[in-house]
């Protein structure tokens, strides 16, 4: 009952209203690019590339929900797979949000399971750290060539080694919790619920468990930029594997730090100018960023759209 009411009125309009104004500007870019050279980059690929691309995709959302039981077990919150995969697909349906704030809709859903609110989005903050660091590690792959990335890079480390260093010295948590303790207004509120967040933070960041999500990371967004090359190897561009991993994880590393919804915008631009410096014809580099984003951020709307609908129902 609480979840159909957390999914109606208000919220539901937010959730559609997100959808269908990303919808229109995707519709934006392909129709700038010409929709002609999409549809003509459609055939290029063929169903039975596209097959292996969506597959590829597909099997990175698997790698990653693996990763999410592994959060909710060290929170201590061990919930049957099937109804913890439907959760989890669910929070896919608003990846539209800026920075995909609207994936702790998840923590909407875990409260029928018991779990705490500071549960859930410790879970999903140690899900956008991990994102962040396999990022930042995949797009080492062509720094050497493109030095101009590398101050973007280097504050992406330093923001990166701020965030795992406050979930691995929970003394420093502390502190700042003290501090809190101190004073009044909704700051401070604010800043205590987020204190809380990263105490729950610390049990999801032990040495090993930190080396197994990491890998898990890397290798589902491995598997996405993968998918990225297949497309451009299927249009006939002529780019290394190394470059477009570079690609994938630059573009996704300036969608994220935009704030934009689901990096809209942002992202593409990075992605197409990087292809067109790469030898890639400018409608060719769009249509084959329409192609990537359709298989990868709209397939995960699509997909958890329906699995929210049913939940609603």
């Amino acid at each position: 009952m609480k979840q159909a009411l957390m999914l109606s009125g208000w919220r539901y309009r937010v959730l559609i209203g997100s959808v269908v104004c990303s919808a229109l500007a995707y519709l934006a870019i392909s129709l700038w690019g010409g929709w002609p050279a999409v549809s003509a980059a459609v055939i290029r690929v063929g169903w039975w590339q596209g097959g292996q691309v969506v597959g590829l995709v597909l099997l990175g959302y698997g790698l990653r929900f693996l990763r999410w039981q592994v959060y909710l077990n060290a929170l201590r919150h061990p919930l049957p797979w099937w109804p913890s995969l439907k959760i989890y697909l669910s929070g896919f349906a608003l990846t539209t949000t800026p920075g995909k704030a609207g994936e702790a809709l998840r923590g909407v859903l875990l409260k029928r399971w018991e779990v705490p609110y500071s549960h859930s989005f410790a879970a999903l903050f140690s899900e956008r750290l991990s994102d962040f660091l396999a990022m930042v590690v995949l797009a080492l792959f062509g720094l050497s060539a493109h030095p101009e990335w590398l101050s973007m890079i280097i504050s992406c480390l330093v923001l990166l080694a701020c965030c795992i260093l406050l979930v691995s010295r929970p003394s420093l948590v502390s502190a700042l919790d003290r501090r809190m303790d101190q004073r009044s207004g909704w700051l401070p509120r604010l800043l205590r619920h987020v204190v809380q967040v990263l105490h729950q933070s610390h049990s999801c960041y032990t040495p090993r468990r930190q080396v197994g999500t990491t890998l898990l990371s890397l290798l589902a967004w491995g598997l996405e930029a993968l998918a990225f090359y297949s497309i451009l190897n299927a249009m006939g561009a002529d780019i290394p594997l190394t470059f477009a991993v570079f690609i994938y994880a630059v573009s996704m590393l300036a969608g994220a730090l935009s704030f934009m919804p689901g990096g809209l915008g942002s992202a593409e631009a990075v992605m197409v100018a990087l292809l067109v410096s790469g030898g890639v014809a400018l409608p060719d580099a769009i249509a084959a960023t329409v192609l990537l984003r359709l298989v990868t951020l709209w397939l995960a709307v699509g997909l958890g759209s329906v699995v929210l609908f049913q939940i609603k129902e």
